[in-house]
C-alpha cells in the first residue's frame, strides 16, 4: 500500500491528533547520510545549473548566508571558510523522501504527504501517550533512515505546524512539541516572539496587510475577530485563524488525487541556439514527460511544447509555444516526440534560448479506452514506453532513448550539476562502498 494513500483512521481510544514531522535541512540530511564527513560542516545545495542556495545547514547559516545566495559570490571565499557545496541531487532526495514516508506510515493508519521533507498523520491517544509517541517517531526515523526530523502534535494541522516550528526553535522540546502540554503562558510567550508570516498559509504581502492592522505577532493575530479577519481578508485566512483557535478547519486528505497536468521544464546550463539542439532538447524532454505518465499510470490527449529566452536579455525577447492534440489518449514517448517537434518552425537560429518545457493536459488513467481508440494506429499505441522505462531502471536515465535524444553523449546545455554527489540509493554503479580495515 503506498504510504501516501492509506485508508482512513480506525476509532481508537483516546482523543484525535494531528501530528506534523518535518526533516530538518532535509537536502544537507540527505547528503550527510551517505557522506559524515559533512556532519558539523557548514554545507549548502544549489539550485539548478548550481544557480544560488536552496538549502543551508546550521552552520553555514551561522557564517551569515542567507537562502538564495548565488553561489558565484561564495564560490572565492568557500575554502577559506571551509563552506562544501553541493549540487542539487533529485534522484537521491527523492528516494530518501520514500523511505521517510514509508517509516512515518507505520506509526499511523493514515498519512498525508504534504512535501518532499514533512507529512501530517493522524494519531490517538492521551497527551502522555501522544508524546512518548513523538519521542518514538523521531527516534526512529533517524534509526532507519538516518534524517533527523522534528515533531509536531496538536488538534488542527495550523496548531500542527506551529508545533513543530517550536519543537525547531526551542531547544528544551528537544525536537517533539505537543502543543497542548506546553503551559499557556509558554505559548503565549512563543507566540508573541514569533512574527506573523511563520503561521502556514501566510504570506509576504498578506502579513505587510496584516501589520498595518496592528497584527504584527502569531499572538497579535490570534486575538483578532475571526469576522474581521473574513472581511477584510477572506475565508482561507479566517480558517487559519480558527485553526490556531482550536477549530479544525482544514480537512486531512486521504487519497492523492490524479494529477491533471504534467510539466518536465529545465534551464539550460549553456544557450540554446539552433533549430537542430532544439530539436534534441524536445526529443529528450518528451520522452521524460512520457516516463513521468507511465509512472503515475496516465495518458494524455494534448501536449504544448514551449522555450523561452532569459528574462535578462532584453536584447533577444522570444517565447514561442504550440499545443498540439494528440490522435488519441498516449504515452508513448513516439507520440510524444513527434508532437513536440510542432515547436520547431517557431525556433530561430541564433536567438539564445534558455529555458524549454513540455506541458501535457487533458489527462485519464492509462488502459481506459474509448470506441474511437480502435482507430489510433498500432504504431501509436506501442509500448514502447514502457520499455523504455524498464532499461531506464536498470541502467540509468541516460541508458537509452529515442532519435536525437538517445545520444549518449550528453549535450552541453544539460542542467550543470558539477558537484552532485552520487545516487547512491538509484544506481547500481554509484552505490556506497565500504570496506573493513
Amino acid at each position: 500500500m503506498r504510504a501516501d494513500s492509506v485508508p482512513a483512521p480506525r476509532k481508537t481510544d483516546g482523543e484525535s491528533y494531528i501530528g506534523l514531522i518535518d526533516a530538518n535541512c532535509f537536502f544537507v540530511s540527505a547528503e550527510r547520510v551517505f557522506d559524515p564527513t559533512l556532519v558539523n560542516r557548514p554545507v549548502v545545495v544549489l539550485s539548478n545549473n548550481d544557480g544560488c542556495c536552496v538549502a543551508l545547514s546550521p552552520e553555514a547559516k551561522t557564517l551569515g548566508i542567507k537562502m538564495g545566495t548565488p553561489w558565484f559570490k561564495l564560490a572565492a571565499s568557500a575554502q577559506q571558510m571551509g563552506l562544501v557545496a553541493k549540487s542539487s541531487n533529485y534522484e537521491l532526495y527523492g528516494s530518501m523522501s520514500e523511505k521517510l514516508m514509508s517509516v512515518l506510515a507505520r506509526f499511523s493508519t493514515w498519512i498525508e504527504v504534504y512535501s518532499v521533507d514533512e507529512a501530517f498523520i493522524g494519531i490517538r491517544g492521551s497527551l502522555d501517550e501522544v508524546q512518548s509517541l513523538g519521542r518514538r517517531i523521531k527516534h526512529e526515523v533517524l534509526r532507519l533512515t538516518g534524517l533527523p526530523v522534528c515533531v509536531g502534535i496538536a488538534k488542527t494541522k495550523t496548531l500542527a505546524k506551529l508545533a513543530c516550528l517550536s519543537a525547531k526553535k526551542v531547544d528544551v522540546l528537544a525536537g517533539v512539541c505537543v502543543w497542548d502540554r506546553v503551559p499557556q503562558a509558554t505559548r503565549n510567550r512563543m507566540m508573541s516572539k514569533l512574527p506573523v508570516d511563520e503561521i502556514w498559509g501566510i504570506g509576504h504581502r498578506t502579513a505587510k496587510r496584516l501589520g498595518s492592522m496592528g497584527i504584527l505577532t502569531i499572538k497579535d493575530f490570534i486575538e483578532a475577530d475571526p469576522v474581521v479577519i473574513r472581511e477584510k481578508f477572506s475565508i482561507v485566512q479566517m480558517r487559519t485563524l480558527l485553526e490556531l483557535q482550536g477549530t479544525p478547519c482544514i480537512p486531512m486528505t486521504y487519497t492523492e488525487d490524479p494529477k491533471q497536468q504534467l510539466i518536465f521544464s529545465r534551464s539550460f546550463a549553456e544557450p540554446v541556439t539552433t533549430r537542430d539542439e532544439m530539436e534534441q532538447v524536445l526529443g529528450i524532454y518528451a520522452q521524460r514527460a512520457s516516463g513521468r505518465l507511465h509512472r503515475h499510470g496516465r495518458e494524455a490527449k494534448v501536449l504544448t511544447a514551449w522555450a523561452m529566452t532569459s528574462f535578462f536579455n532584453d536584447a533577444q525577447v522570444h517565447r514561442p509555444s504550440a499545443t498540439v492534440s494528440l490522435p488519441g489518449y498516449s504515452a508513448d514517448p513516439v507520440v510524444l516526440t513527434k508532437a513536440a517537434k510542432a515547436l520547431l518552425p517557431k525556433i530561430i537560429d541564433g536567438v539564445r534560448y534558455a529555458r524549454a518545457g513540455i506541458m501535457v493536459t487533458d489527462l485519464r488513467d492509462a488502459g481506459v479506452h474509448q470506441m474511437f481508440d480502435a482507430f489510433v494506429s498500432p504504431h501509436e499505441r506501442a509500448k514502447v514506453g514502457e520499455l523504455i522505462e524498464t532499461v531506464r531502471a536498470e541502467h540509468g536515465t541516460n541508458a537509452i532513448g529515442l532519435g536525437r535524444a538517445g545520444m549518449r553523449r550528453g549535450p552541453s546545455w544539460q542542467m550543470k550539476r558539477e558537484m552532485m554527489s552520487p545516487r547512491y540509493t538509484t544506481h547500481w554503479d554509484e552505490l556506497l562502498q565500504v570496506k573493513a580495515v
